[in-house]
């Protein structure tokens, strides 16, 4: 009788194991599908970068004057004289001090600011590529340096965008990248928003058509890895930019406040750089004085003059800064049920708009803005 239910017991067993061997063929996920995470900062800390050409390198800082577009009797004659002058100043930087690494300039040497509505705007912008580029591109090869630029860009790919992009030349004269802007600061005028189409407006649309890794970029030189932007007073955008392995953080302004540049370079760790415009004095406005600031916050060199053009300058040992160094130790896991529970005024893809719908002017920008708003009661933009 025992024999019998022990064969028993077994014959189940068997069953049981086909069956599960089955049901599990039957189930299998087909995981090709899938794609990988992308690794966005390493978890030990380390960053990719290429082998340093040197161990010092330098940075020039080009003050210069803006002239915008829409001020010249033709676009044509604006791009060449605000051409003409990036080419004078670059060599005034090979003939001045050091031989430069890097040469930043502004965010508006070519076109200037325009103001005006969308349909106004576009014409004073320039394509990246384009017959821009490629002779700012000369100036790359032939000074053997990286030349950053900002400027108003329009693309076919986003029709009717006004996009505000830094382009970086390669000392082969070739684009080695370029850096959207991330986010514009809002709330800081009380009668309009700016229009400018940045990442965070589209980030969906630009996630799909350039990858998440060119959200917050990094390129990796010879020189030492860098990025550029134009967000300020932004703690957490260049706090990504940090943990993603930056180094030296080349910033172009309209205008900017030196603490920000001081307190991002230092709580951030790295080597910074801002390059603003000049204005006279009697528009009264606080222009120039560009920087470049040490990773403990030192200013390693300032321009004196709020309204004269100039170059500053200062040589970064960059071997030493690099070796042993590892990503800035935030506070992120204590942070993050703080963070995780915030939700920002304005939702990200607020400019991911047919281009019949986007806003015209700053003002219908702040209507939009204020609908959205997650901080104030709805108000109906009525464009």
């Amino acid at each position: 009788m025992k024999t019998k239910t022990f064969l028993f017991i077994i014959a189940q067993l068997l069953l049981f194991t086909t069956a599960c061997k089955e049901n599990t063929v039957e189930t299998q996920i087909d995981t090709s599908s899938i794609k990988p995470i992308t690794v966005l900062v390493q978890a030990d800390g380390t960053y990719p970068k290429v082998p340093l050409e040197k161990d010092s390198v330098v940075i020039k800082v080009m003050q210069t004057r803006v002239k915008s577009l829409s001020s010249f009797p033709s676009i044509t004659e604006g791009l060449e004289e605000n051409m003409s002058y990036m080419e004078k100043m670059a060599a005034q930087a090979m003939n001045e001090g050091e031989k430069p690494d890097f040469m930043l300039f502004h965010e508006f040497p070519l076109t200037g600011y325009s103001s005006g509505t969308r349909q106004e705007k576009l014409p004073f912008t320039i394509e990246v590529p384009g017959p821009e580029t490629e002779r700012i591109g000369k100036i790359a090869k032939a000074c053997d340096c990286y030349v950053i630029f900002g400027s108003y860009v329009r693309d076919k790919e986003w029709p009717d965008h006004i996009l505000s992009i830094n382009t970086v030349l390669g000392r082969d004269g070739k684009i080695a990248k370029t850096f959207w802007k991330s986010r514009n600061i809002k709330r800081i005028y009380k009668d309009r928003e700016i229009t400018t189409t940045t990442i965070e407006g589209v980030r969906d649309a630009y996630r799909e058509k350039y990858g998440i890794e060119e959200e917050f970029p990094v390129l990796q030189t010879e020189f030492g890895n860098i990025a550029v932007s134009t967000v300020q007073f932004d703690p957490f955008i260049y706090a990504a930019f940090a943990m993603r392995g930056t180094e030296i953080m080349l910033r172009t302004a309209t205008l900017f406040a030196e603490e920000d540049v001081v307190f991002t370079a230092w709580s951030n760790d790295f080597y910074s750089a801002m390059a603003n415009f000049t204005l006279p004095a009697s528009t009264g406005y606080d222009a120039g004085e560009s920087v470049i600031v040490g990773p403990n916050g030192d200013i390693l060199a300032k321009h004196p003059s709020k309204e004269d053009d100039g170059i500053v300058e200062a040589k970064i040992p960059i071997a030493s800064f690099r070796k042993d160094r590892t990503i800035p130790n935030y506070a992120l896991k204590m942070t993050n049920p703080v963070f995780e529970q915030y939700l920002q005024e304005i939702p990200i893809n607020h400019l991911d708009l047919e281009k019949e719908k986007l806003p015209k002017t700053g003002q219908e920008m702040k209507l939009l803005i204020d609908s959205i708003s997650r901080y104030n009661p709805p108000k109906k933009a009525t464009w």
